[in-house]
């Protein structure tokens, strides 16, 4: 009965205000800087691309601790924090479904809002919501794929996965979405918690903005760099009928060797 109560009426039996709107909202925070932070250092990762084939295969194989073993087994490890981070991607969208306009009336009510107020936050907002419900079709499909393949991760197969079947278009919608989405993530977090407020609230949050910008231009940029350089060696290889099915790294003391 308590909880019907609560459910009605947002209060416990001893009126005090539910908790739980609050604890929901601190795991979505959470879970949205773990993905927002990650996404970045996922796009430092895939950036190793540009400065060599055999860079990127060295970094593939220091994460995958293939120095240790040089076991195919190995490449579960990918698999594995994959599949943490599709959890957790599953967790944080649940819970921002929860602020979607789920009718037509609270869609009424948003857009009454946005033109009323004209705040760029507020179309923040709505720019975030659009592309997580991008990502969450996109970004699950590619987590699966690293999931299932994680033992084709390589320059050579990579530039394959990404050069065939337009796959480019779908890592350029994907590119967009993320960085948009975790850019203005982390910023709607920093305004709400109160990170780096300072003695002007206002003047910070401008610059936070800014720092949102240049932040999310330099990994949009730096990940159409990356894809471009995918497609290059894709290109080549296609061009050339030199595809490497090598889905082992070997490292020896002269560099990489697929």
């Amino acid at each position: 009965m308590s909880k019907q109560i609560e459910g009605f009426l947002g209060k416990d039996v001893n009126g005090k205000k539910s908790r739980i709107p609050a604890k929901l909202d601190l795991i979505q925070s959470g879970t949205g800087l773990f993905l927002g932070l990650f996404m970045w250092v996922h796009m430092l990762f895939v950036s190793t691309i540009l400065l060599g084939e055999g860079v990127f295969n060295w970094v593939v194989h220091v994460l995958e601790l293939r120095f240790i073993s040089d076991s195919p087994f190995m490449s579960y490890i990918t698999s594995t924090i994959a599949a943490a981070v599709l959890v957790v991607f599953f967790i944080h969208a649940a819970l921002g479904m929860r602020k979607m306009p789920i009718n037509f009336r609270q869609w009424q009510v948003y857009r009454a809002h946005t033109e009323r107020m004209k705040h760029e936050d507020t179309t923040l907002w709505w720019v975030q919501a659009c592309t997580g419900f991008i990502m969450f079709f996109l970004a699950s499909a590619h987590l699966i794929i690293i999931i299932t393949q994680s033992d084709k991760i390589t320059a050579d197969l990579s530039a394959q996965r990404m050069f065939s079947h337009f796959m480019w278009l779908f890592y350029l919608v994907l590119l967009f979405a993320v960085e948009l989405h975790g850019g203005i993530g982390l910023y709607r977090l920093c305004v709400k918690w109160g990170w780096f407020e300072g003695n002007n609230a206002k003047e910070s949050r401008k610059k936070l903005k800014k720092l949102k910008w240049v932040l999310s231009a330099f990994f949009i940029v730096l990940g159409l760099l990356s894809m471009a350089a995918f497609l290059k060696i894709g290109y080549h290889n296609y061009t050339t009928d030199t595809w490497k099915t090598s889905e082992v790294i070997q490292i020896h003391s002269n560099g990489v060797k697929a």
